[in-house]
This record gives structure tokens, sequence and C-alpha cells, in this order.
């Protein structure tokens, strides 16, 4: 049977090189039989969280904003898998998908046993551009109940729209998809 995926994409730019790394994932969960959605942040309205605490005194059940929040925690609670993808800019994850974790305190508790895998891309091509980006991660997988890390795609070295499409990390980003 096929799990549920979620695949979450905080590419600023639609066709950038992290977004086509979340298709081919996407590509590749379908044709292995799983249900698989990529939902784009960047197409959502999703404000900073404001510590107003409503969450906390309600259960960890709902945010009082009235944005799309509720709608992405409703979809990841009904995932087994969720992929989170980000480009690296200045080494960390990007400004869309640190909003999206903020706004997760809201039914971060919801979450359990979930797996979890992270995709990756960057100008610079060492390992040691993704080290911040992953510390940002394994801040929120600290928060969780029993998250499954299973893995991430670190496509480095490239920093053009598109320049990924001639690389090895299309495979790597369907197999990634293919092997949930």
């Amino acid at each position: 049977m096929g799990k549920k995926v979620l695949i979450i994409s905080s590419s600023p730019r639609k066709g950038g090189n992290s977004d086509i790394l979340c298709d081919a994932t996407l590509k590749g969960a379908i044709e292995a039989g799983h249900e698989a959605e990529k939902i784009f942040l960047r197409d959502k309205k999703i404000n900073y969280c404001t510590g107003c605490r409503f969450c906390n005194t309600n259960d960890y059940t709902k945010c009082s904003q009235q944005d799309d929040i509720n709608e992405l925690m409703d979809k990841m609670e009904n995932s087994d898998v969720i992929i989170f993808s980000t480009p690296i800019y200045f080494y960390s994850i990007s400004g869309q998908m640190k909003t999206f974790i903020d706004r997760m305190c809201s039914r971060y508790t919801h979450l359990s046993n979930k797996e979890f895998y992270y995709i990756m891309t960057a100008a610079d091509s060492s390992q040691s551009a993704i080290q911040f980006a992953l510390g940002e991660f394994n801040g929120l997988m600290a928060c969780l109940e029993n998250p499954i890390e299973k893995g991430y795609l670190f496509a480095g070295g490239v920093w053009q729209k598109g320049e990924v499409e001639s690389t090895r990390y299309i495979q790597q980003a369907y197999e990634l998809g293919k092997n949930i």
C-alpha cells in the first residue's frame, strides 16, 4: 500500500533548481504507487508568527491568524512522509521555509511518527554549505514526537535557474521519490 507523501517547496521562484528537484521526486513517488502532492509555499499566504500563544491555550489545534497555515498543517497531519525543499541562501534555509516552520508552532504536537526528507540546492558545492540548514531542520525535529529522518538530497554547484536539469541530481531526486 502506498504512502501519502507531501512535498513542500520553499523556493521563491517557480522552476528554480530546488523546485525542479521537487517535481522529479513527485514523479518518482507517484510512479512508485504513492499518493503524492507538492505544495509551493510561494502560492500560499503564510504570515509571521506573532507569539500570541493562542495555539498554546487551545491545545495546539489552531492558530489565531486567518491565512493558509491550517490548510497546510491539515495536509501535514494527514501525510506519512513530508519532504521539505529549500534553496540555500547564505548557508541556511530560505526565509519562506523558516516562516513556515515558525508557524508550525500552532500544531506541531500533531506531527508524530512522520518520515522526513530534505531537498536542498546551493551554488556552493561543498557539503559544509548545508550545515546550518540541517541545523534548522534538526531544531524542528527535536520538537516533534518520534520523527523519522530518512535522509536528504543535496544538489550543490547549481545557481542559475534550471541549471540542475543537466546534472545527476534529477535522477537522484526521482530515485528519492521512487524509494520512499
